[in-house]
């Protein structure tokens, strides 16, 4: 299914499931109160969003940890391979519910309701600001304690009123935060507190582990490049890795073509030692192939499809920095150290920015960020003038900092 058809399936169908779903909980919690258990199996739901994976990591690892909780996961099967980059939840904890049809999507619900049940789930942690999928997902699934953000007395969507734990929101502090404010939602003395959680959330709670690849993967991702361009020598090569692609949830987050060609060809004419990686998966290896050929260099190579999601750590080990828009690999980047530069418009660093060595490039107009909680994420802006202003000198000029600085990242 496209995203506009699942956002009409979420708006027309969830907005009536949930008000009914939440007079049928309500009720049962009227006859049957939950008994307060101790938190023992937590599973977190996240559907459609790759980089929120990496972005919640910190967040799982506290409720493993801390709350010395058996933790388990709910996406969709097209994004479960981005939680095998950590590996911090084992694959066997993980349901993955398909989303090709909306027969497909009904059918794995079901099997999710049954799962959660068999995996006797007592403690659910929505991680969704926009879904009300999530919302009934976590409502039938037979957990005592649901926690999740609740609009208390904001706009914003109607996403019932199932939850145990209500969470406030905050929009002022940055999104793998509030993942971290719905576990100590958990850890209060307090059960009945309004609202949760009254925690103070320190920077060094997000921090993310780092990938070290094994010299064996960094060899066999060496002769890859090799295969495709036959004079790279580790030795002496640098590698600039460009991702122009952002998916499909918010095509407004696309920087324009034309100007990620006239980086790559001001990188190249100023570095002799560089060679351009563009990157991104198999169905992306058209766009790639046009944009190397109006690059016009032997030392640009199209990159697209050549690696696993899983590998793409080591591909940033080997790297010296990266070009990208705001999308999953600026997430994926934050395990290792390599420099990542990344273009933001419809959303904001301050919110959604990697957690890794990220340098954001953000106009800051007027009207940026454009997509929030309260929109479902989508605007309705059709000239994205906020990437528009966004030069390619700025960007090649940023880059420089890296560049003529010989900071190298590779192993």
């Amino acid at each position: 299914m496209n995203v506009d058809l699942m956002r009409k399936i979420d708006r027309y169908a969830g907005i009536p499931l949930c008000f009914a779903m939440t007079l049928l909980t309500k009720g049962l919690r009227a006859v049957w109160p939950a008994r307060r258990k101790p938190v023992k199996n937590v599973l977190f739901v996240e559907l459609s969003e790759m980089g929120s994976v990496i972005l919640a990591d910190p967040a799982i690892k506290k409720a493993r940890d801390v709350l010395k909780a058996q933790v388990y996961f709910a996406i969709f099967q097209r994004n479960q391979k981005s939680l095998e980059i950590l590996n911090t939840i084992p694959g066997e904890n993980v349901f993955g519910i398909r989303s090709g049809s909306f027969w497909e999507l009904t059918v794995d619900c079901l099997r999710f309701l049954a799962w959660t049940r068999k995996k006797n789930i007592d403690t659910v942690i929505d991680l969704e600001l926009f879904s009300r999928v999530t919302a009934l997902l976590c409502g039938m699934c037979g957990a005592d304690k649901i926690v999740g953000y609740h609009a208390f007395h904001t706009e914003g969507l109607y996403r019932g009123d199932m939850i145990t734990h209500r969470t406030a929101y905050n929009p002022h502090i940055h999104i793998s935060k509030n993942f971290i404010a719905l576990v100590n939602a958990l850890k209060t003395a307090n059960p009945e507190e309004v609202p949760f959680s009254k925690t103070l959330i320190k920077d060094e709670e997000i921090r993310l582990d780092k990938v070290v690849p094994k010299s064996e993967a960094l060899d066999f991702m060496r002769r890859k490049i090799a295969d495709l361009h036959e004079g790279y020598a580790p030795e002496t090569h640098r590698l600039v890795l460009v991702n122009p692609n952002a998916g499909e949830l918010l095509p407004q987050r696309r920087w324009m073509p034309e100007n990620f060609v006239a980086v790559m060809k001001m990188v190249l004419e100023a570095h002799e030692d560089v060679l351009v990686l563009i990157t991104g998966d198999p169905s992306e290896q058209t766009e790639a192939d046009d944009l190397k050929a109006r690059v016009n260099s032997d030392r640009c190579v199209n990159f697209a499809g050549q690696c696993q999601l899983t590998e793409l750590p080591v591909l940033y080990s080997l790297s010296t920095l990266m070009l990208t828009n705001d999308s999953g690999p600026a997430h994926f980047a934050a395990v290792t150290s390599m420099p990542t530069y990344v273009i933001f418009g419809p959303e904001t660093p301050a919110l959604y920015g990697s957690l890794g060595n990220c340098i954001p490039i953000f106009a800051g107009l007027a009207c940026s960020p454009c997509v929030s909680a309260a929109n479902h994420r989508k605007t309705p802006c059709t000239d994205n003038v906020c990437l528009k202003v966004i030069t390619p000198e700025l960007v090649f000029g940023l880059l420089g900092q890296t560049l003529e600085g010989g900071i190298q990242t590779g192993s």
